[in-house]
């Protein structure tokens, strides 16, 4: 016995599991008949049919009506108790085993988002409409399209295709939703021009911990390291290469070797701490640099991420050549350089040019 669904002039049968014998079924009234079972038989269709009604509806609600993905999205009923928040927790810990700090904190990050945000609790939840509306509230929240894919989309997603490997889970809802990615280029604005970040380096702080919070970003900055490698930074391990002192690590996400010359403002920062770094946990660097811009006269978003990306911009727009700013990035290949910091400033693009016609006279 199977049940007809059909829908804009397409069909779909859908097995009930239910084997009758001609003269155990009532085609004038749809029952089941002639059977000490009939009445049990009888709700079980029933039950059936509102089941599937109800799957219409959520899709109508979601404004794609497919009929043929009518049996995963029951199956998936079939789970509505089961929590996806424990199962999201379990596979993270599989996800994080081996992986750097900061890597794990991510993971750790979105969970607790997942949790406090509260739309997305079964596996019933995992519905295009659901993935729509978590991006809508991402937006909400100005945040910019590779920002919300890197940190939130692309988290459920891993997560939902561990469900389907494991049988939990028949469709993808990222399949038939186009979510905006953005680009690596979306971060090239995430730097401070050399006139900003000379205001931070010569602004006079309100106290002792603003104070300390910008010098360690302007260490941050000369030595374009990440905040986990910044954690890691061992003043014992610098060398002297002719004449200059150098960094030589691996980071800690990537294990690529990178190799920091360090010049003299980090250095005075090292001596006027004496070799230790005034650190403190990501989160309250990135809310304090918020003060320091302000005390610095600078309106724009800082992060412990600005560093870096200063750090880097600043050598390709003085003129050093891009493979050395890729090997002080600890980058895989040049082509990420290019694709991440090289954003000349007008200013270098303009000496260039002059350069070149110089040289054509």
């Amino acid at each position: 016995m199977e049940l007809r669904i059909a829908y804009n002039n397409k069909q779909k049968y859908l097995s009930t599991g239910i084997f009758l014998l001609p003269k155990e079924w009532d085609d004038r009234n749809r029952r089941i008949i002639n059977r000490t079972d009939a009445a049990i038989l009888n709700k079980t269709l029933d039950k059936l049919v509102n089941d599937v009604r109800k799957v219409i509806y959520d899709m109508v609600e979601d404004g794609h009506v497919d009929i043929f993905g009518i049996p995963a999205r029951l199956e998936a009923g079939k789970r509505v108790d089961i929590a996806f928040l424990d199962f999201c927790e379990k596979r993270a810990e599989i996800r994080k085993y081996g992986k750097a700090t900061d890597s794990q904190e991510r993971y750790d990050r979105f969970l607790r988002f997942l949790k406090d945000y509260g739309k997305i609790k079964t596996f019933y939840d995992l519905t295009e409409s659901k993935v729509m509306e978590l991006d809508r509230y991402l937006k909400k929240n100005d945040m910019k399209a590779k920002s919300r894919w890197n940190n939130y989309h692309r988290f459920l997603n891993s997560f939902i295709l561990d469900a389907q490997k494991e049988g939990l889970l028949q469709l993808n809802p990222y399949d038939r939703v186009k979510i905006e990615k953005g680009s690596d280029y979306d971060g090239l604005d995430k730097c401070l021009s050399p006139e900003e970040f000379l205001q931070v380096r010569t602004a006079t702080m309100p106290d002792n911990r603003l104070e300390r919070v910008r010098d360690l970003f302007i260490f941050h900055t000369y030595t374009c390291l990440s905040y986990h490698d910044l954690r890691a930074f061992n003043v014992k391990k610098i060398l002297e290469v002719d004449g200059r002192k150098v960094y030589i690590g691996h980071r800690g996400k990537t294990k690529i070797e990178y190799t920091v010359p360090i010049m003299s403002p980090a250095i005075e920062i090292l001596e006027k701490y004496k070799g230790k770094l005034p650190l403190l946990s990501n989160v309250k660097y990135n809310a304090y640099l918020k003060e320091v811009a302000v005390a610095a006269g600078i309106d724009k978003p800082v992060t412990t991420h600005w560093a870096r990306h200063t750090g880097a911009t600043l050598l390709l727009n003085a003129g050093v050549p891009i493979e050395i700013v890729s090997k002080v990035c600890g980058h895989s290949t040049i082509k990420m350089t290019e694709r991440i910091y090289a954003k000349l400033l007008p200013k270098t693009v303009v000496a260039a040019v002059n350069e070149i016609e110089n040289k054509l006279k």
